[in-house]
């Protein structure tokens, strides 16, 4: 790579690439959720909402034949041969051999294992979808589907729309914000049979033990939201975790679809 190359500026921004000095001072996020003059949101906002159309567009067309998919979050900061690396690239390799397709943010770290791991299994998908970031976070090389996006909540819509389950391994605060919106979908049933697992008790042993003791202590969440969350250290025990919850959603829509036909075959 060549001193130039190296000094550069480089930003992604939805399906392009811009470099030097057509690099932006702020993101598309950035700016839309900026404060503008008494009268400039007028002409520029509904602009906006074009591009974020086409972004859902983009994403529902690009991922709507996907197979059963699992999202994986966690650290762009894991370096390779760390154990959660490692974890994480067993994970991806168990999804995967299990029937399903995974998807994690695109990035390095956790999210490079996971999908590191779904490439090596034969007829598996690995799929990233990635964010516009003010600096510069290229797809990972073992992603086989990769998506740009220049809105967070586009891109979290596509994250609980297509998967079938989240699992958590050790992040910072953007592995944080991903499992709490997922968490608060469950809790609300916006979203129904969604399980949602952390691997690495000791990394968030602690987190639980302040959920426990100060939110449901305090009376801030209800006992029966505890159980929105299982924990494990075992890769198997969390696929099993993801299958064990499809089938039992398989099996609710078999139901509803039988009593539906007895129902309107019944006699009028």
């Amino acid at each position: 790579m060549t001193s130039m190359e190296q000094s550069r500026p480089e930003r992604r921004q939805g399906q392009a690439v811009v470099r030097g000095r057509l690099v932006p001072s702020s993101t598309h996020d950035q700016r839309l959720l900026a404060r503008q003059g008494p009268s400039d949101w007028v002409h520029m906002d509904p602009w906006r909402v074009l591009r974020i159309q086409a972004e859902f567009v983009e994403g529902f067309g690009q991922l709507a034949e996907l197979p059963p998919a699992v999202t994986v979050f966690g650290s762009a900061r894991t370096p390779d041969g760390a154990p959660e690396y490692r974890q994480g690239r067993a994970l991806g390799q168990a999804l995967a051999e299990a029937g399903y397709a995974v998807i994690t943010g695109g990035g390095p770290g956790v999210m490079e294992a996971a999908n590191r791991g779904a490439s090596g299994v034969d007829g598996a998908m690995s799929v990233g979808l990635g964010i516009e970031l003010p600096f510069e976070q290229r797809m990972n090389d073992y992603v086989d589907l990769g998506i740009e996006f220049r809105y967070f909540f586009v891109r979290k819509t596509m994250f609980v729309k297509y998967s079938c389950g989240f699992i958590a391994l050790p992040g910072g605060f953007g592995t944080l914000d991903e499992l709490f919106e997922a968490l608060t979908l469950v809790q609300t049933h916006k979203v129904t049979s969604f399980p949602v697992v952390l691997m690495g008790s000791e990394f968030w042993g602690g987190l639980l033990d302040w959920i426990k003791g100060t939110l449901l202590g305090t009376g801030k969440i209800a006992p029966q939201d505890l159980d929105l969350i299982t924990l494990t250290d075992d890769v198997d025990e969390a696929v099993r975790i993801i299958v064990d919850a499809d089938r039992a959603r398989s099996r609710q829509r078999e139901e509803e679809l039988e009593a539906a036909a007895a129902q309107y075959a019944e006699p009028q």
